[in-house]
């Protein structure tokens, strides 16, 4: 009852009518739109997710002589699964990037997550806990080098539900869950370098061929400054750029094309933001 009394009070914070939402449809619409957990943590097809494998595990992550990375079968079932997983080791992860075996992963954005309101991270986990549990046994993990977590600046910790008062810091709130800068931000010797955000460059090999993330920094010339919003919002929900050519995953258009009207107006908002990097 808490959780409930808890997300109606964030409802009407954060301006949606989400008054009849409960802490498992708030974990559902999380996850499924601006998380895509599932983008990576379920099998590809290719292109779309193999039907009735949601959360199995999917993508690989191989990079010579630092990792070579599955994403892992997220679902309750217990032998190839998290089910005997608590709610707490699952925070655990999320928060930290250390799973219950307590060795860091990689690739994961967990060090974006710290922003979470503890009401969206217990729906979350919620929300995991009740999915399908599907027997997908994948590849474990293998390092050659330290892992360790990178922390977008801004997701030290919780934001202030106030905050969310704020069309502008909303959608940092929003873009900040959604990892988006974690593919839109260079990396310099394996690291993200934060001080070009957004400036794009990252090459993703997958079923779709190499895709390379795009500037999306309110550079004219470099980046979307010169995108109508309208643009920005089909590029994000449908995978057609300002030009009218059609964008290559791994970006989640289809988890995207589900969020509301005004979540998407608001990471609109933020991105406009981000400062010109050429």
């Amino acid at each position: 009852m808490k959780s409930l009394v808890t997300l109606v009070t964030l409802a009407s914070v954060m301006g949606t009518a989400a008054y009849a939402e409960t802490p498992l449809e708030r974990g559902s619409y999380l996850v499924n739109t601006i998380m895509t957990c599932g983008n990576c943590h379920s099998p590809k097809g290719p292109p779309a997710a193999v039907a009735g494998k949601d959360f199995s595990g999917g993508l690989r992550f191989n990079v010579p002589g630092a990792f070579d990375v599955t994403a892992p079968n997220i679902t309750p079932d217990k032998e190839s699964g998290i089910g005997t997983w608590s709610a707490a080791d699952i925070k655990k992860l999320l928060l930290t990037g250390v799973p219950k075996d307590g060795k860091p992963i990689a690739v994961m954005p967990t060090g974006f997550y710290g922003i979470l309101l503890p009401a969206d991270l217990d729906a979350i986990v919620a929300y995991i806990q009740s999915v399908k549990p599907v027997s997908n046994k994948v590849p474990a993990p293998i390092y050659h080098i330290p892992i360790k977590q990178e922390v977008f600046p801004g997701a030290e910790k919780p934001i202030d539900p106030a905050a969310l008062k704020d069309k502008v810091k909303r959608g940092f709130y929003l873009a900040t869950i959604g990892h988006c800068m974690e593919c839109h931000t260079p990396r310099v010797k394996g690291e993200l370098d934060f001080s070009k955000m957004g400036a794009g460059g990252q090459e993703f090999p997958g079923p779709w061929g190499i895709s390379v993330s795009r500037n999306i920094t309110s550079s004219k010339t470099k980046g979307i400054g010169t995108w109508t919003d309208a643009e920005v919002k089909r590029a994000i929900t449908q995978g057609i750029d300002k030009d009218g050519k059609k964008l290559n995953p791994p970006m989640g258009f289809g988890y995207y094309a589900h969020m509301s009207d005004l979540d998407l107006d608001d990471l609109i908002a933020w991105v406009r933001t981000v400062p010109p990097k050429e």
